[in-house]
């Protein structure tokens, strides 16, 4: 018997939010565009938390990026000249202290970066010359889309090898097969033919590619990666930077050291002992910079973790939005039905099933409404995922999280006007016009 009444109640509802549609579609809006916020943001900051963390991890947690960094007083004017040579950075033989003096270094990678410019027949692309050695693309994690890579014959003669970045290819030979194709780069003092050998795909992203920035600061995609050998024999290890009414010249044997090691758990503790073998030969001169990538990877969890939290934030206050508007409709609700709510009384009816009966409209305006903007969340995340190309990731606990909280606050709000309606006089209910 009790069912039949529930039964009737909830058709009562339904009825009464059918007379009504506009309202109650506007009333269910705020609902709908809180759940929306929070899957939407929520599946937002994943897909960026899943982005970032993974670029972090291509550069290796078992690996420490040492980056030539030139110091700010380190500048010689030459006479009669505007020209500045700058002495600074790295060199082979830092690497090779590292390799023999740190304990648990697993390998070593140096990297020589130039700006340079490619051509291909009328096709001309501004580039990042790399000289590195062979064991480049599993140091790395690079793939190796066709053809191969640089090996130890051609690093041993010095040959003018090359592989070129996907991007690169791409730009060069469109449509076209580069394998042993010739190209020409360009520099300030020389320019060479190199043969393509090989195509290669970086893990990571531009960003946290190896790369020098250009004079705004922007980093370059395109690469064309040559033995290291034959990069210094050809251009040695002066960068000519050309800008308005000057030349600066910077004399840089390595750019990057990069090192590996047996596991993570070794990387902090090998840190200062680099600093130790670094530090031995410079005489008191900061010209590198140490990253870790595991400190790295640390910082940027934390940091993802507090924007969920925020964004979180954010779409909360939008559901809250969402169960003030149901108050205020259901008051108003309340004030129309005063007449109704007399009569039920004088047939019988308690207070608690009026109380019941309100609950239970406020319930159905949360559940329609949460289902559509779960609908609606999980539309617009698909559409920037596949549509847009941007990683967005939908998950369990967010739809459950948002359909639970527009029900609780929801019920929440409407409580007040249920009890507002059940402690109704019935007498001056029934005079009510």
């Amino acid at each position: 018997m009790r069912g039949l009444s529930l039964l009737r109640i909830v058709q009562a509802g339904v009825k009464s939010l059918l007379m009504h549609k506009l309202r109650s579609m506007l009333t269910m809006l705020g609902m709908i565009i809180g759940v929306w916020a929070v899957i939407a943001l929520v599946a937002i900051g994943e897909g960026d938390s899943r982005d970032a963390l993974e670029a972090f991890k291509a550069l290796g947690t078992n690996k420490v990026i040492i980056r030539s960094s030139k110091p700010v007083s380190d500048k010689l004017q030459i006479q009669g000249e505007m020209q500045w040579v700058s002495y600074y950075g790295l060199t082979n033989a830092d690497a090779a202290r590292i390799l023999k003096t740190v304990p648990s270094v697993k390998r070593v990678l140096p990297i020589l970066i130039h700006r340079k410019n490619v051509m291909h027949g009328n096709r001309n692309v501004d580039c990042q010359l790399i000289g590195t050695y062979p064991h480049y693309p599993s140091f790395t994690e690079s793939r190796i889309v066709r053809g191969q890579f640089l090996n130890e014959m051609e690093e041993a003669r010095r040959e003018n090898s090359c592989v070129l970045s996907l991007d690169l290819a791409e730009k060069l030979f469109a449509g076209e097969n580069p394998l042993m194709e010739s190209v020409i780069v360009q520099g300030f003092e020389s320019s060479q033919v190199f043969k393509v050998k090989g195509i290669l795909q970086e893990r990571t992203t531009s960003e946290k590619l190896p790369q020098k920035g250009d004079s705004l600061g922007e980093t370059i995609a395109a690469s064309v990666y040559i033995p290291l050998s034959t990069f210094k024999a050809l251009y040695g290890v002066k960068n000519v930077d050309l800008s308005v009414g000057s030349v600066s010249s910077e004399v840089v044997h390595l750019t990057e050291i990069r090192v590996e090691f047996d596991s993570a758990d070794e990387v902090l503790a090998a840190v200062p002992k680099i600093q130790d073998a670094l530090d031995k030969v410079r005489k008191g001169k900061k010209d590198y910079e140490i990253i870790v990538p595991l400190n790295m990877l640390r910082h940027r969890r934390a940091q993802l973790a507090r924007d969920a939290r925020t964004l979180m934030s954010v779409a909360c206050i939008s559901l809250l939005v969402g169960g003030i508007g149901i108050m205020n409709i259901m008051l108003a609700t309340v004030t129309e039905r005063t007449r109704e709510i007399g009569v039920r009384r004088a047939l019988g009816a308690t207070r608690g099933d009026i109380t019941l009966q309100f609950l239970v409209e406020t319930l159905m305006l949360c559940l329609i409404g949460g289902g559509i903007g779960v609908i609606g969340g999980c539309a617009f995340a698909a559409i920037r995922h596949y549509a847009w190309a941007h990683t967005t990731i939908v998950t369990e606990w967010s739809v459950l999280l948002a359909f639970g909280l527009s029900v609780c606050i929801g019920l929440v709000f409407g409580i007040y006007p249920a009890r507002r309606a059940a402690r109704l006089d019935p007498i001056e209910a029934l005079r009510h016009t």
